[in-house]
């Protein structure tokens, strides 16, 4: 009975400077939507940057990477064995780069319960022979089914069909850029020079357009038998192992874990995309601060309209207190108009703020670059909403409690003296 009086109380006292009211419930409102609004357009935006390079990159990479001979000849010759050793100008020893025993690696890495999936993979330099002219790239053999399952290969594939790489022999899907440098035409028969000189003849199936137009003027995409093919090798040579997790936070530990294990070297996508993943980090992080501004802002907008209200409502105050009503019912009642402008913004804010996000998201955005991007990308993340109504409820509550605490110390008989 008691809540219920001292809410009626707050909503005329409300509706008595209705206009004010209503502008501060705006002001609310136009912070919680334009927070939604940053906030999803700005992570939609480092979403689609991070599927560019996050999506093609594997979470684990298996590799034998060319390095110096731990052990010199002088140092393994025992005439030397008491001598210091100054050595110069090392060179990487001739050591292979396929990985040994892959088909157990494989069969070990599939049974681990931390893995969503692993493609094999096989990279080599080549040219592409036009005319008398040899332009250099970059050949990537793929298991065509788990490259597109695991790193979405067919949303790159701008022309073509992905799948024409397993089941037309001797095809390449060619970089775009690649491709136009070269005039090849989907159809056409290009020659590929490996750097120990063998030739194959390969004919195009598609291209393929990563976003980065420096690796689309190099790489292209082949079949592993293609490849083994293309460099003479058996169906067991294996350049590359790309795994992929459940967990993408594990792999700086299972890159070591597994490197070890099977003598192999390895690196985790944190180490590999370090620089990137920060400037992602960045972004998100001036998107929060500009939102959460705008709510502060709004916040000091209540906090002046409730202020002023204090001093225009001295004298019904003055009266409550006179009728009986405590200086904690005075507080209850302004903290309660308070709440009743955030929780009326709030709500209004967070239908305002998906509605436009979905104008934005419906706003073409078409750029040669990325073919795959029709709209402007935008995230509608649940924790968006979430931030923005707490946040902006506890905005609204403290503009209201400060007010509420100087009305609720007002002494009746000084006012109504002074009236």
């Amino acid at each position: 009975m008691r809540f219920k009086l001292l809410s009626d109380i707050a909503i005329a006292l409300a509706l008595a400077r209705w206009r004010q009211t209503l502008i501060a419930a705006v002001g609310v409102m136009f912070s919680i939507t334009m927070f939604i609004t940053l906030l999803g357009f700005m992570n939609g935006l480092n979403d689609m940057l991070d599927g560019l390079i996050l999506n093609r990159t594997p979470h684990i990479k298996l590799y034998n990477e060319l390095k110096p001979s731990a052990s010199q000849p002088v140092q393994l010759a025992s005439t030397y064995k008491d001598s210091y050793h100054f050595i110069r100008s090392i060179k990487p020893d001739a050591g292979r780069l396929e990985i040994y025993n892959v088909e157990p690696i494989m069969s070990a890495i599939s049974k681990d319960d931390r893995v969503l999936g692993i493609a094999p993979k096989i990279s080599t330099q080549v040219f592409y022979t036009v005319g008398a002219v040899d332009i250099a790239g970059m050949i990537n053999g793929v298991d065509v089914d788990a490259e597109n399952k695991l790193y979405y290969f067919s949303t790159y594939v701008t022309a073509g069909n992905y799948i024409d790489l397993k089941n037309i022999p001797n095809s390449i899907i060619l970089g775009k850029a690649a491709a136009d440098k070269m005039l090849a035409k989907i159809g056409d028969v290009v020659q590929v020079t490996t750097v120990t000189g063998e030739k194959q003849q390969l004919k195009v199936v598609g291209y393929f357009q990563s976003g980065i137009n420096d690796i689309d003027k190099v790489q292209s995409y082949t079949s592993l038998s293609t490849a083994q093919k293309l460099l003479g090798q058996s169906r067991n040579y294996i350049t590359d192992l790309q795994v992929k997790l459940k967990n993408i936070d594990l792999a700086p530990t299972m890159s070591k874990e597994y490197s070890i294990l099977f003598a192999v070297d390895a690196e985790d996508i944190q180490t590999a995309n370090a620089q990137f993943e920060t400037g992602s980090n960045v972004r998100s992080l001036i998107s929060y601060a500009v939102g959460i501004t705008l709510l502060i802002v709004s916040g000091f907008g209540i906090y002046n309209i409730l202020n002023m209200m204090n001093y225009e409502k001295m004298d019904s105050i003055a009266i409550l207190k006179a009728t009986g009503f405590s200086g904690s019912d005075v507080k209850r009642i302004f903290i309660m108009i308070a709440l009743g402008i955030g929780v009326f913004g709030v709500m209004f804010g967070l239908i305002f703020g998906f509605l436009m996000s979905s104008v934005i998201d419906q706003i073409p955005f078409v750029t040669p670059a990325l073919p795959s991007i029709k709209t402007f990308p935008v995230n509608y993340s649940l924790k968006f909403y979430v931030i923005g109504a707490t946040f902006g409820i506890f905005t609204t509550y403290l503009a209201g409690y400060l007010p509420s605490r100087k009305a609720s110390k007002v002494d009746p008989v000084v006012i109504i003296r002074g009236k």
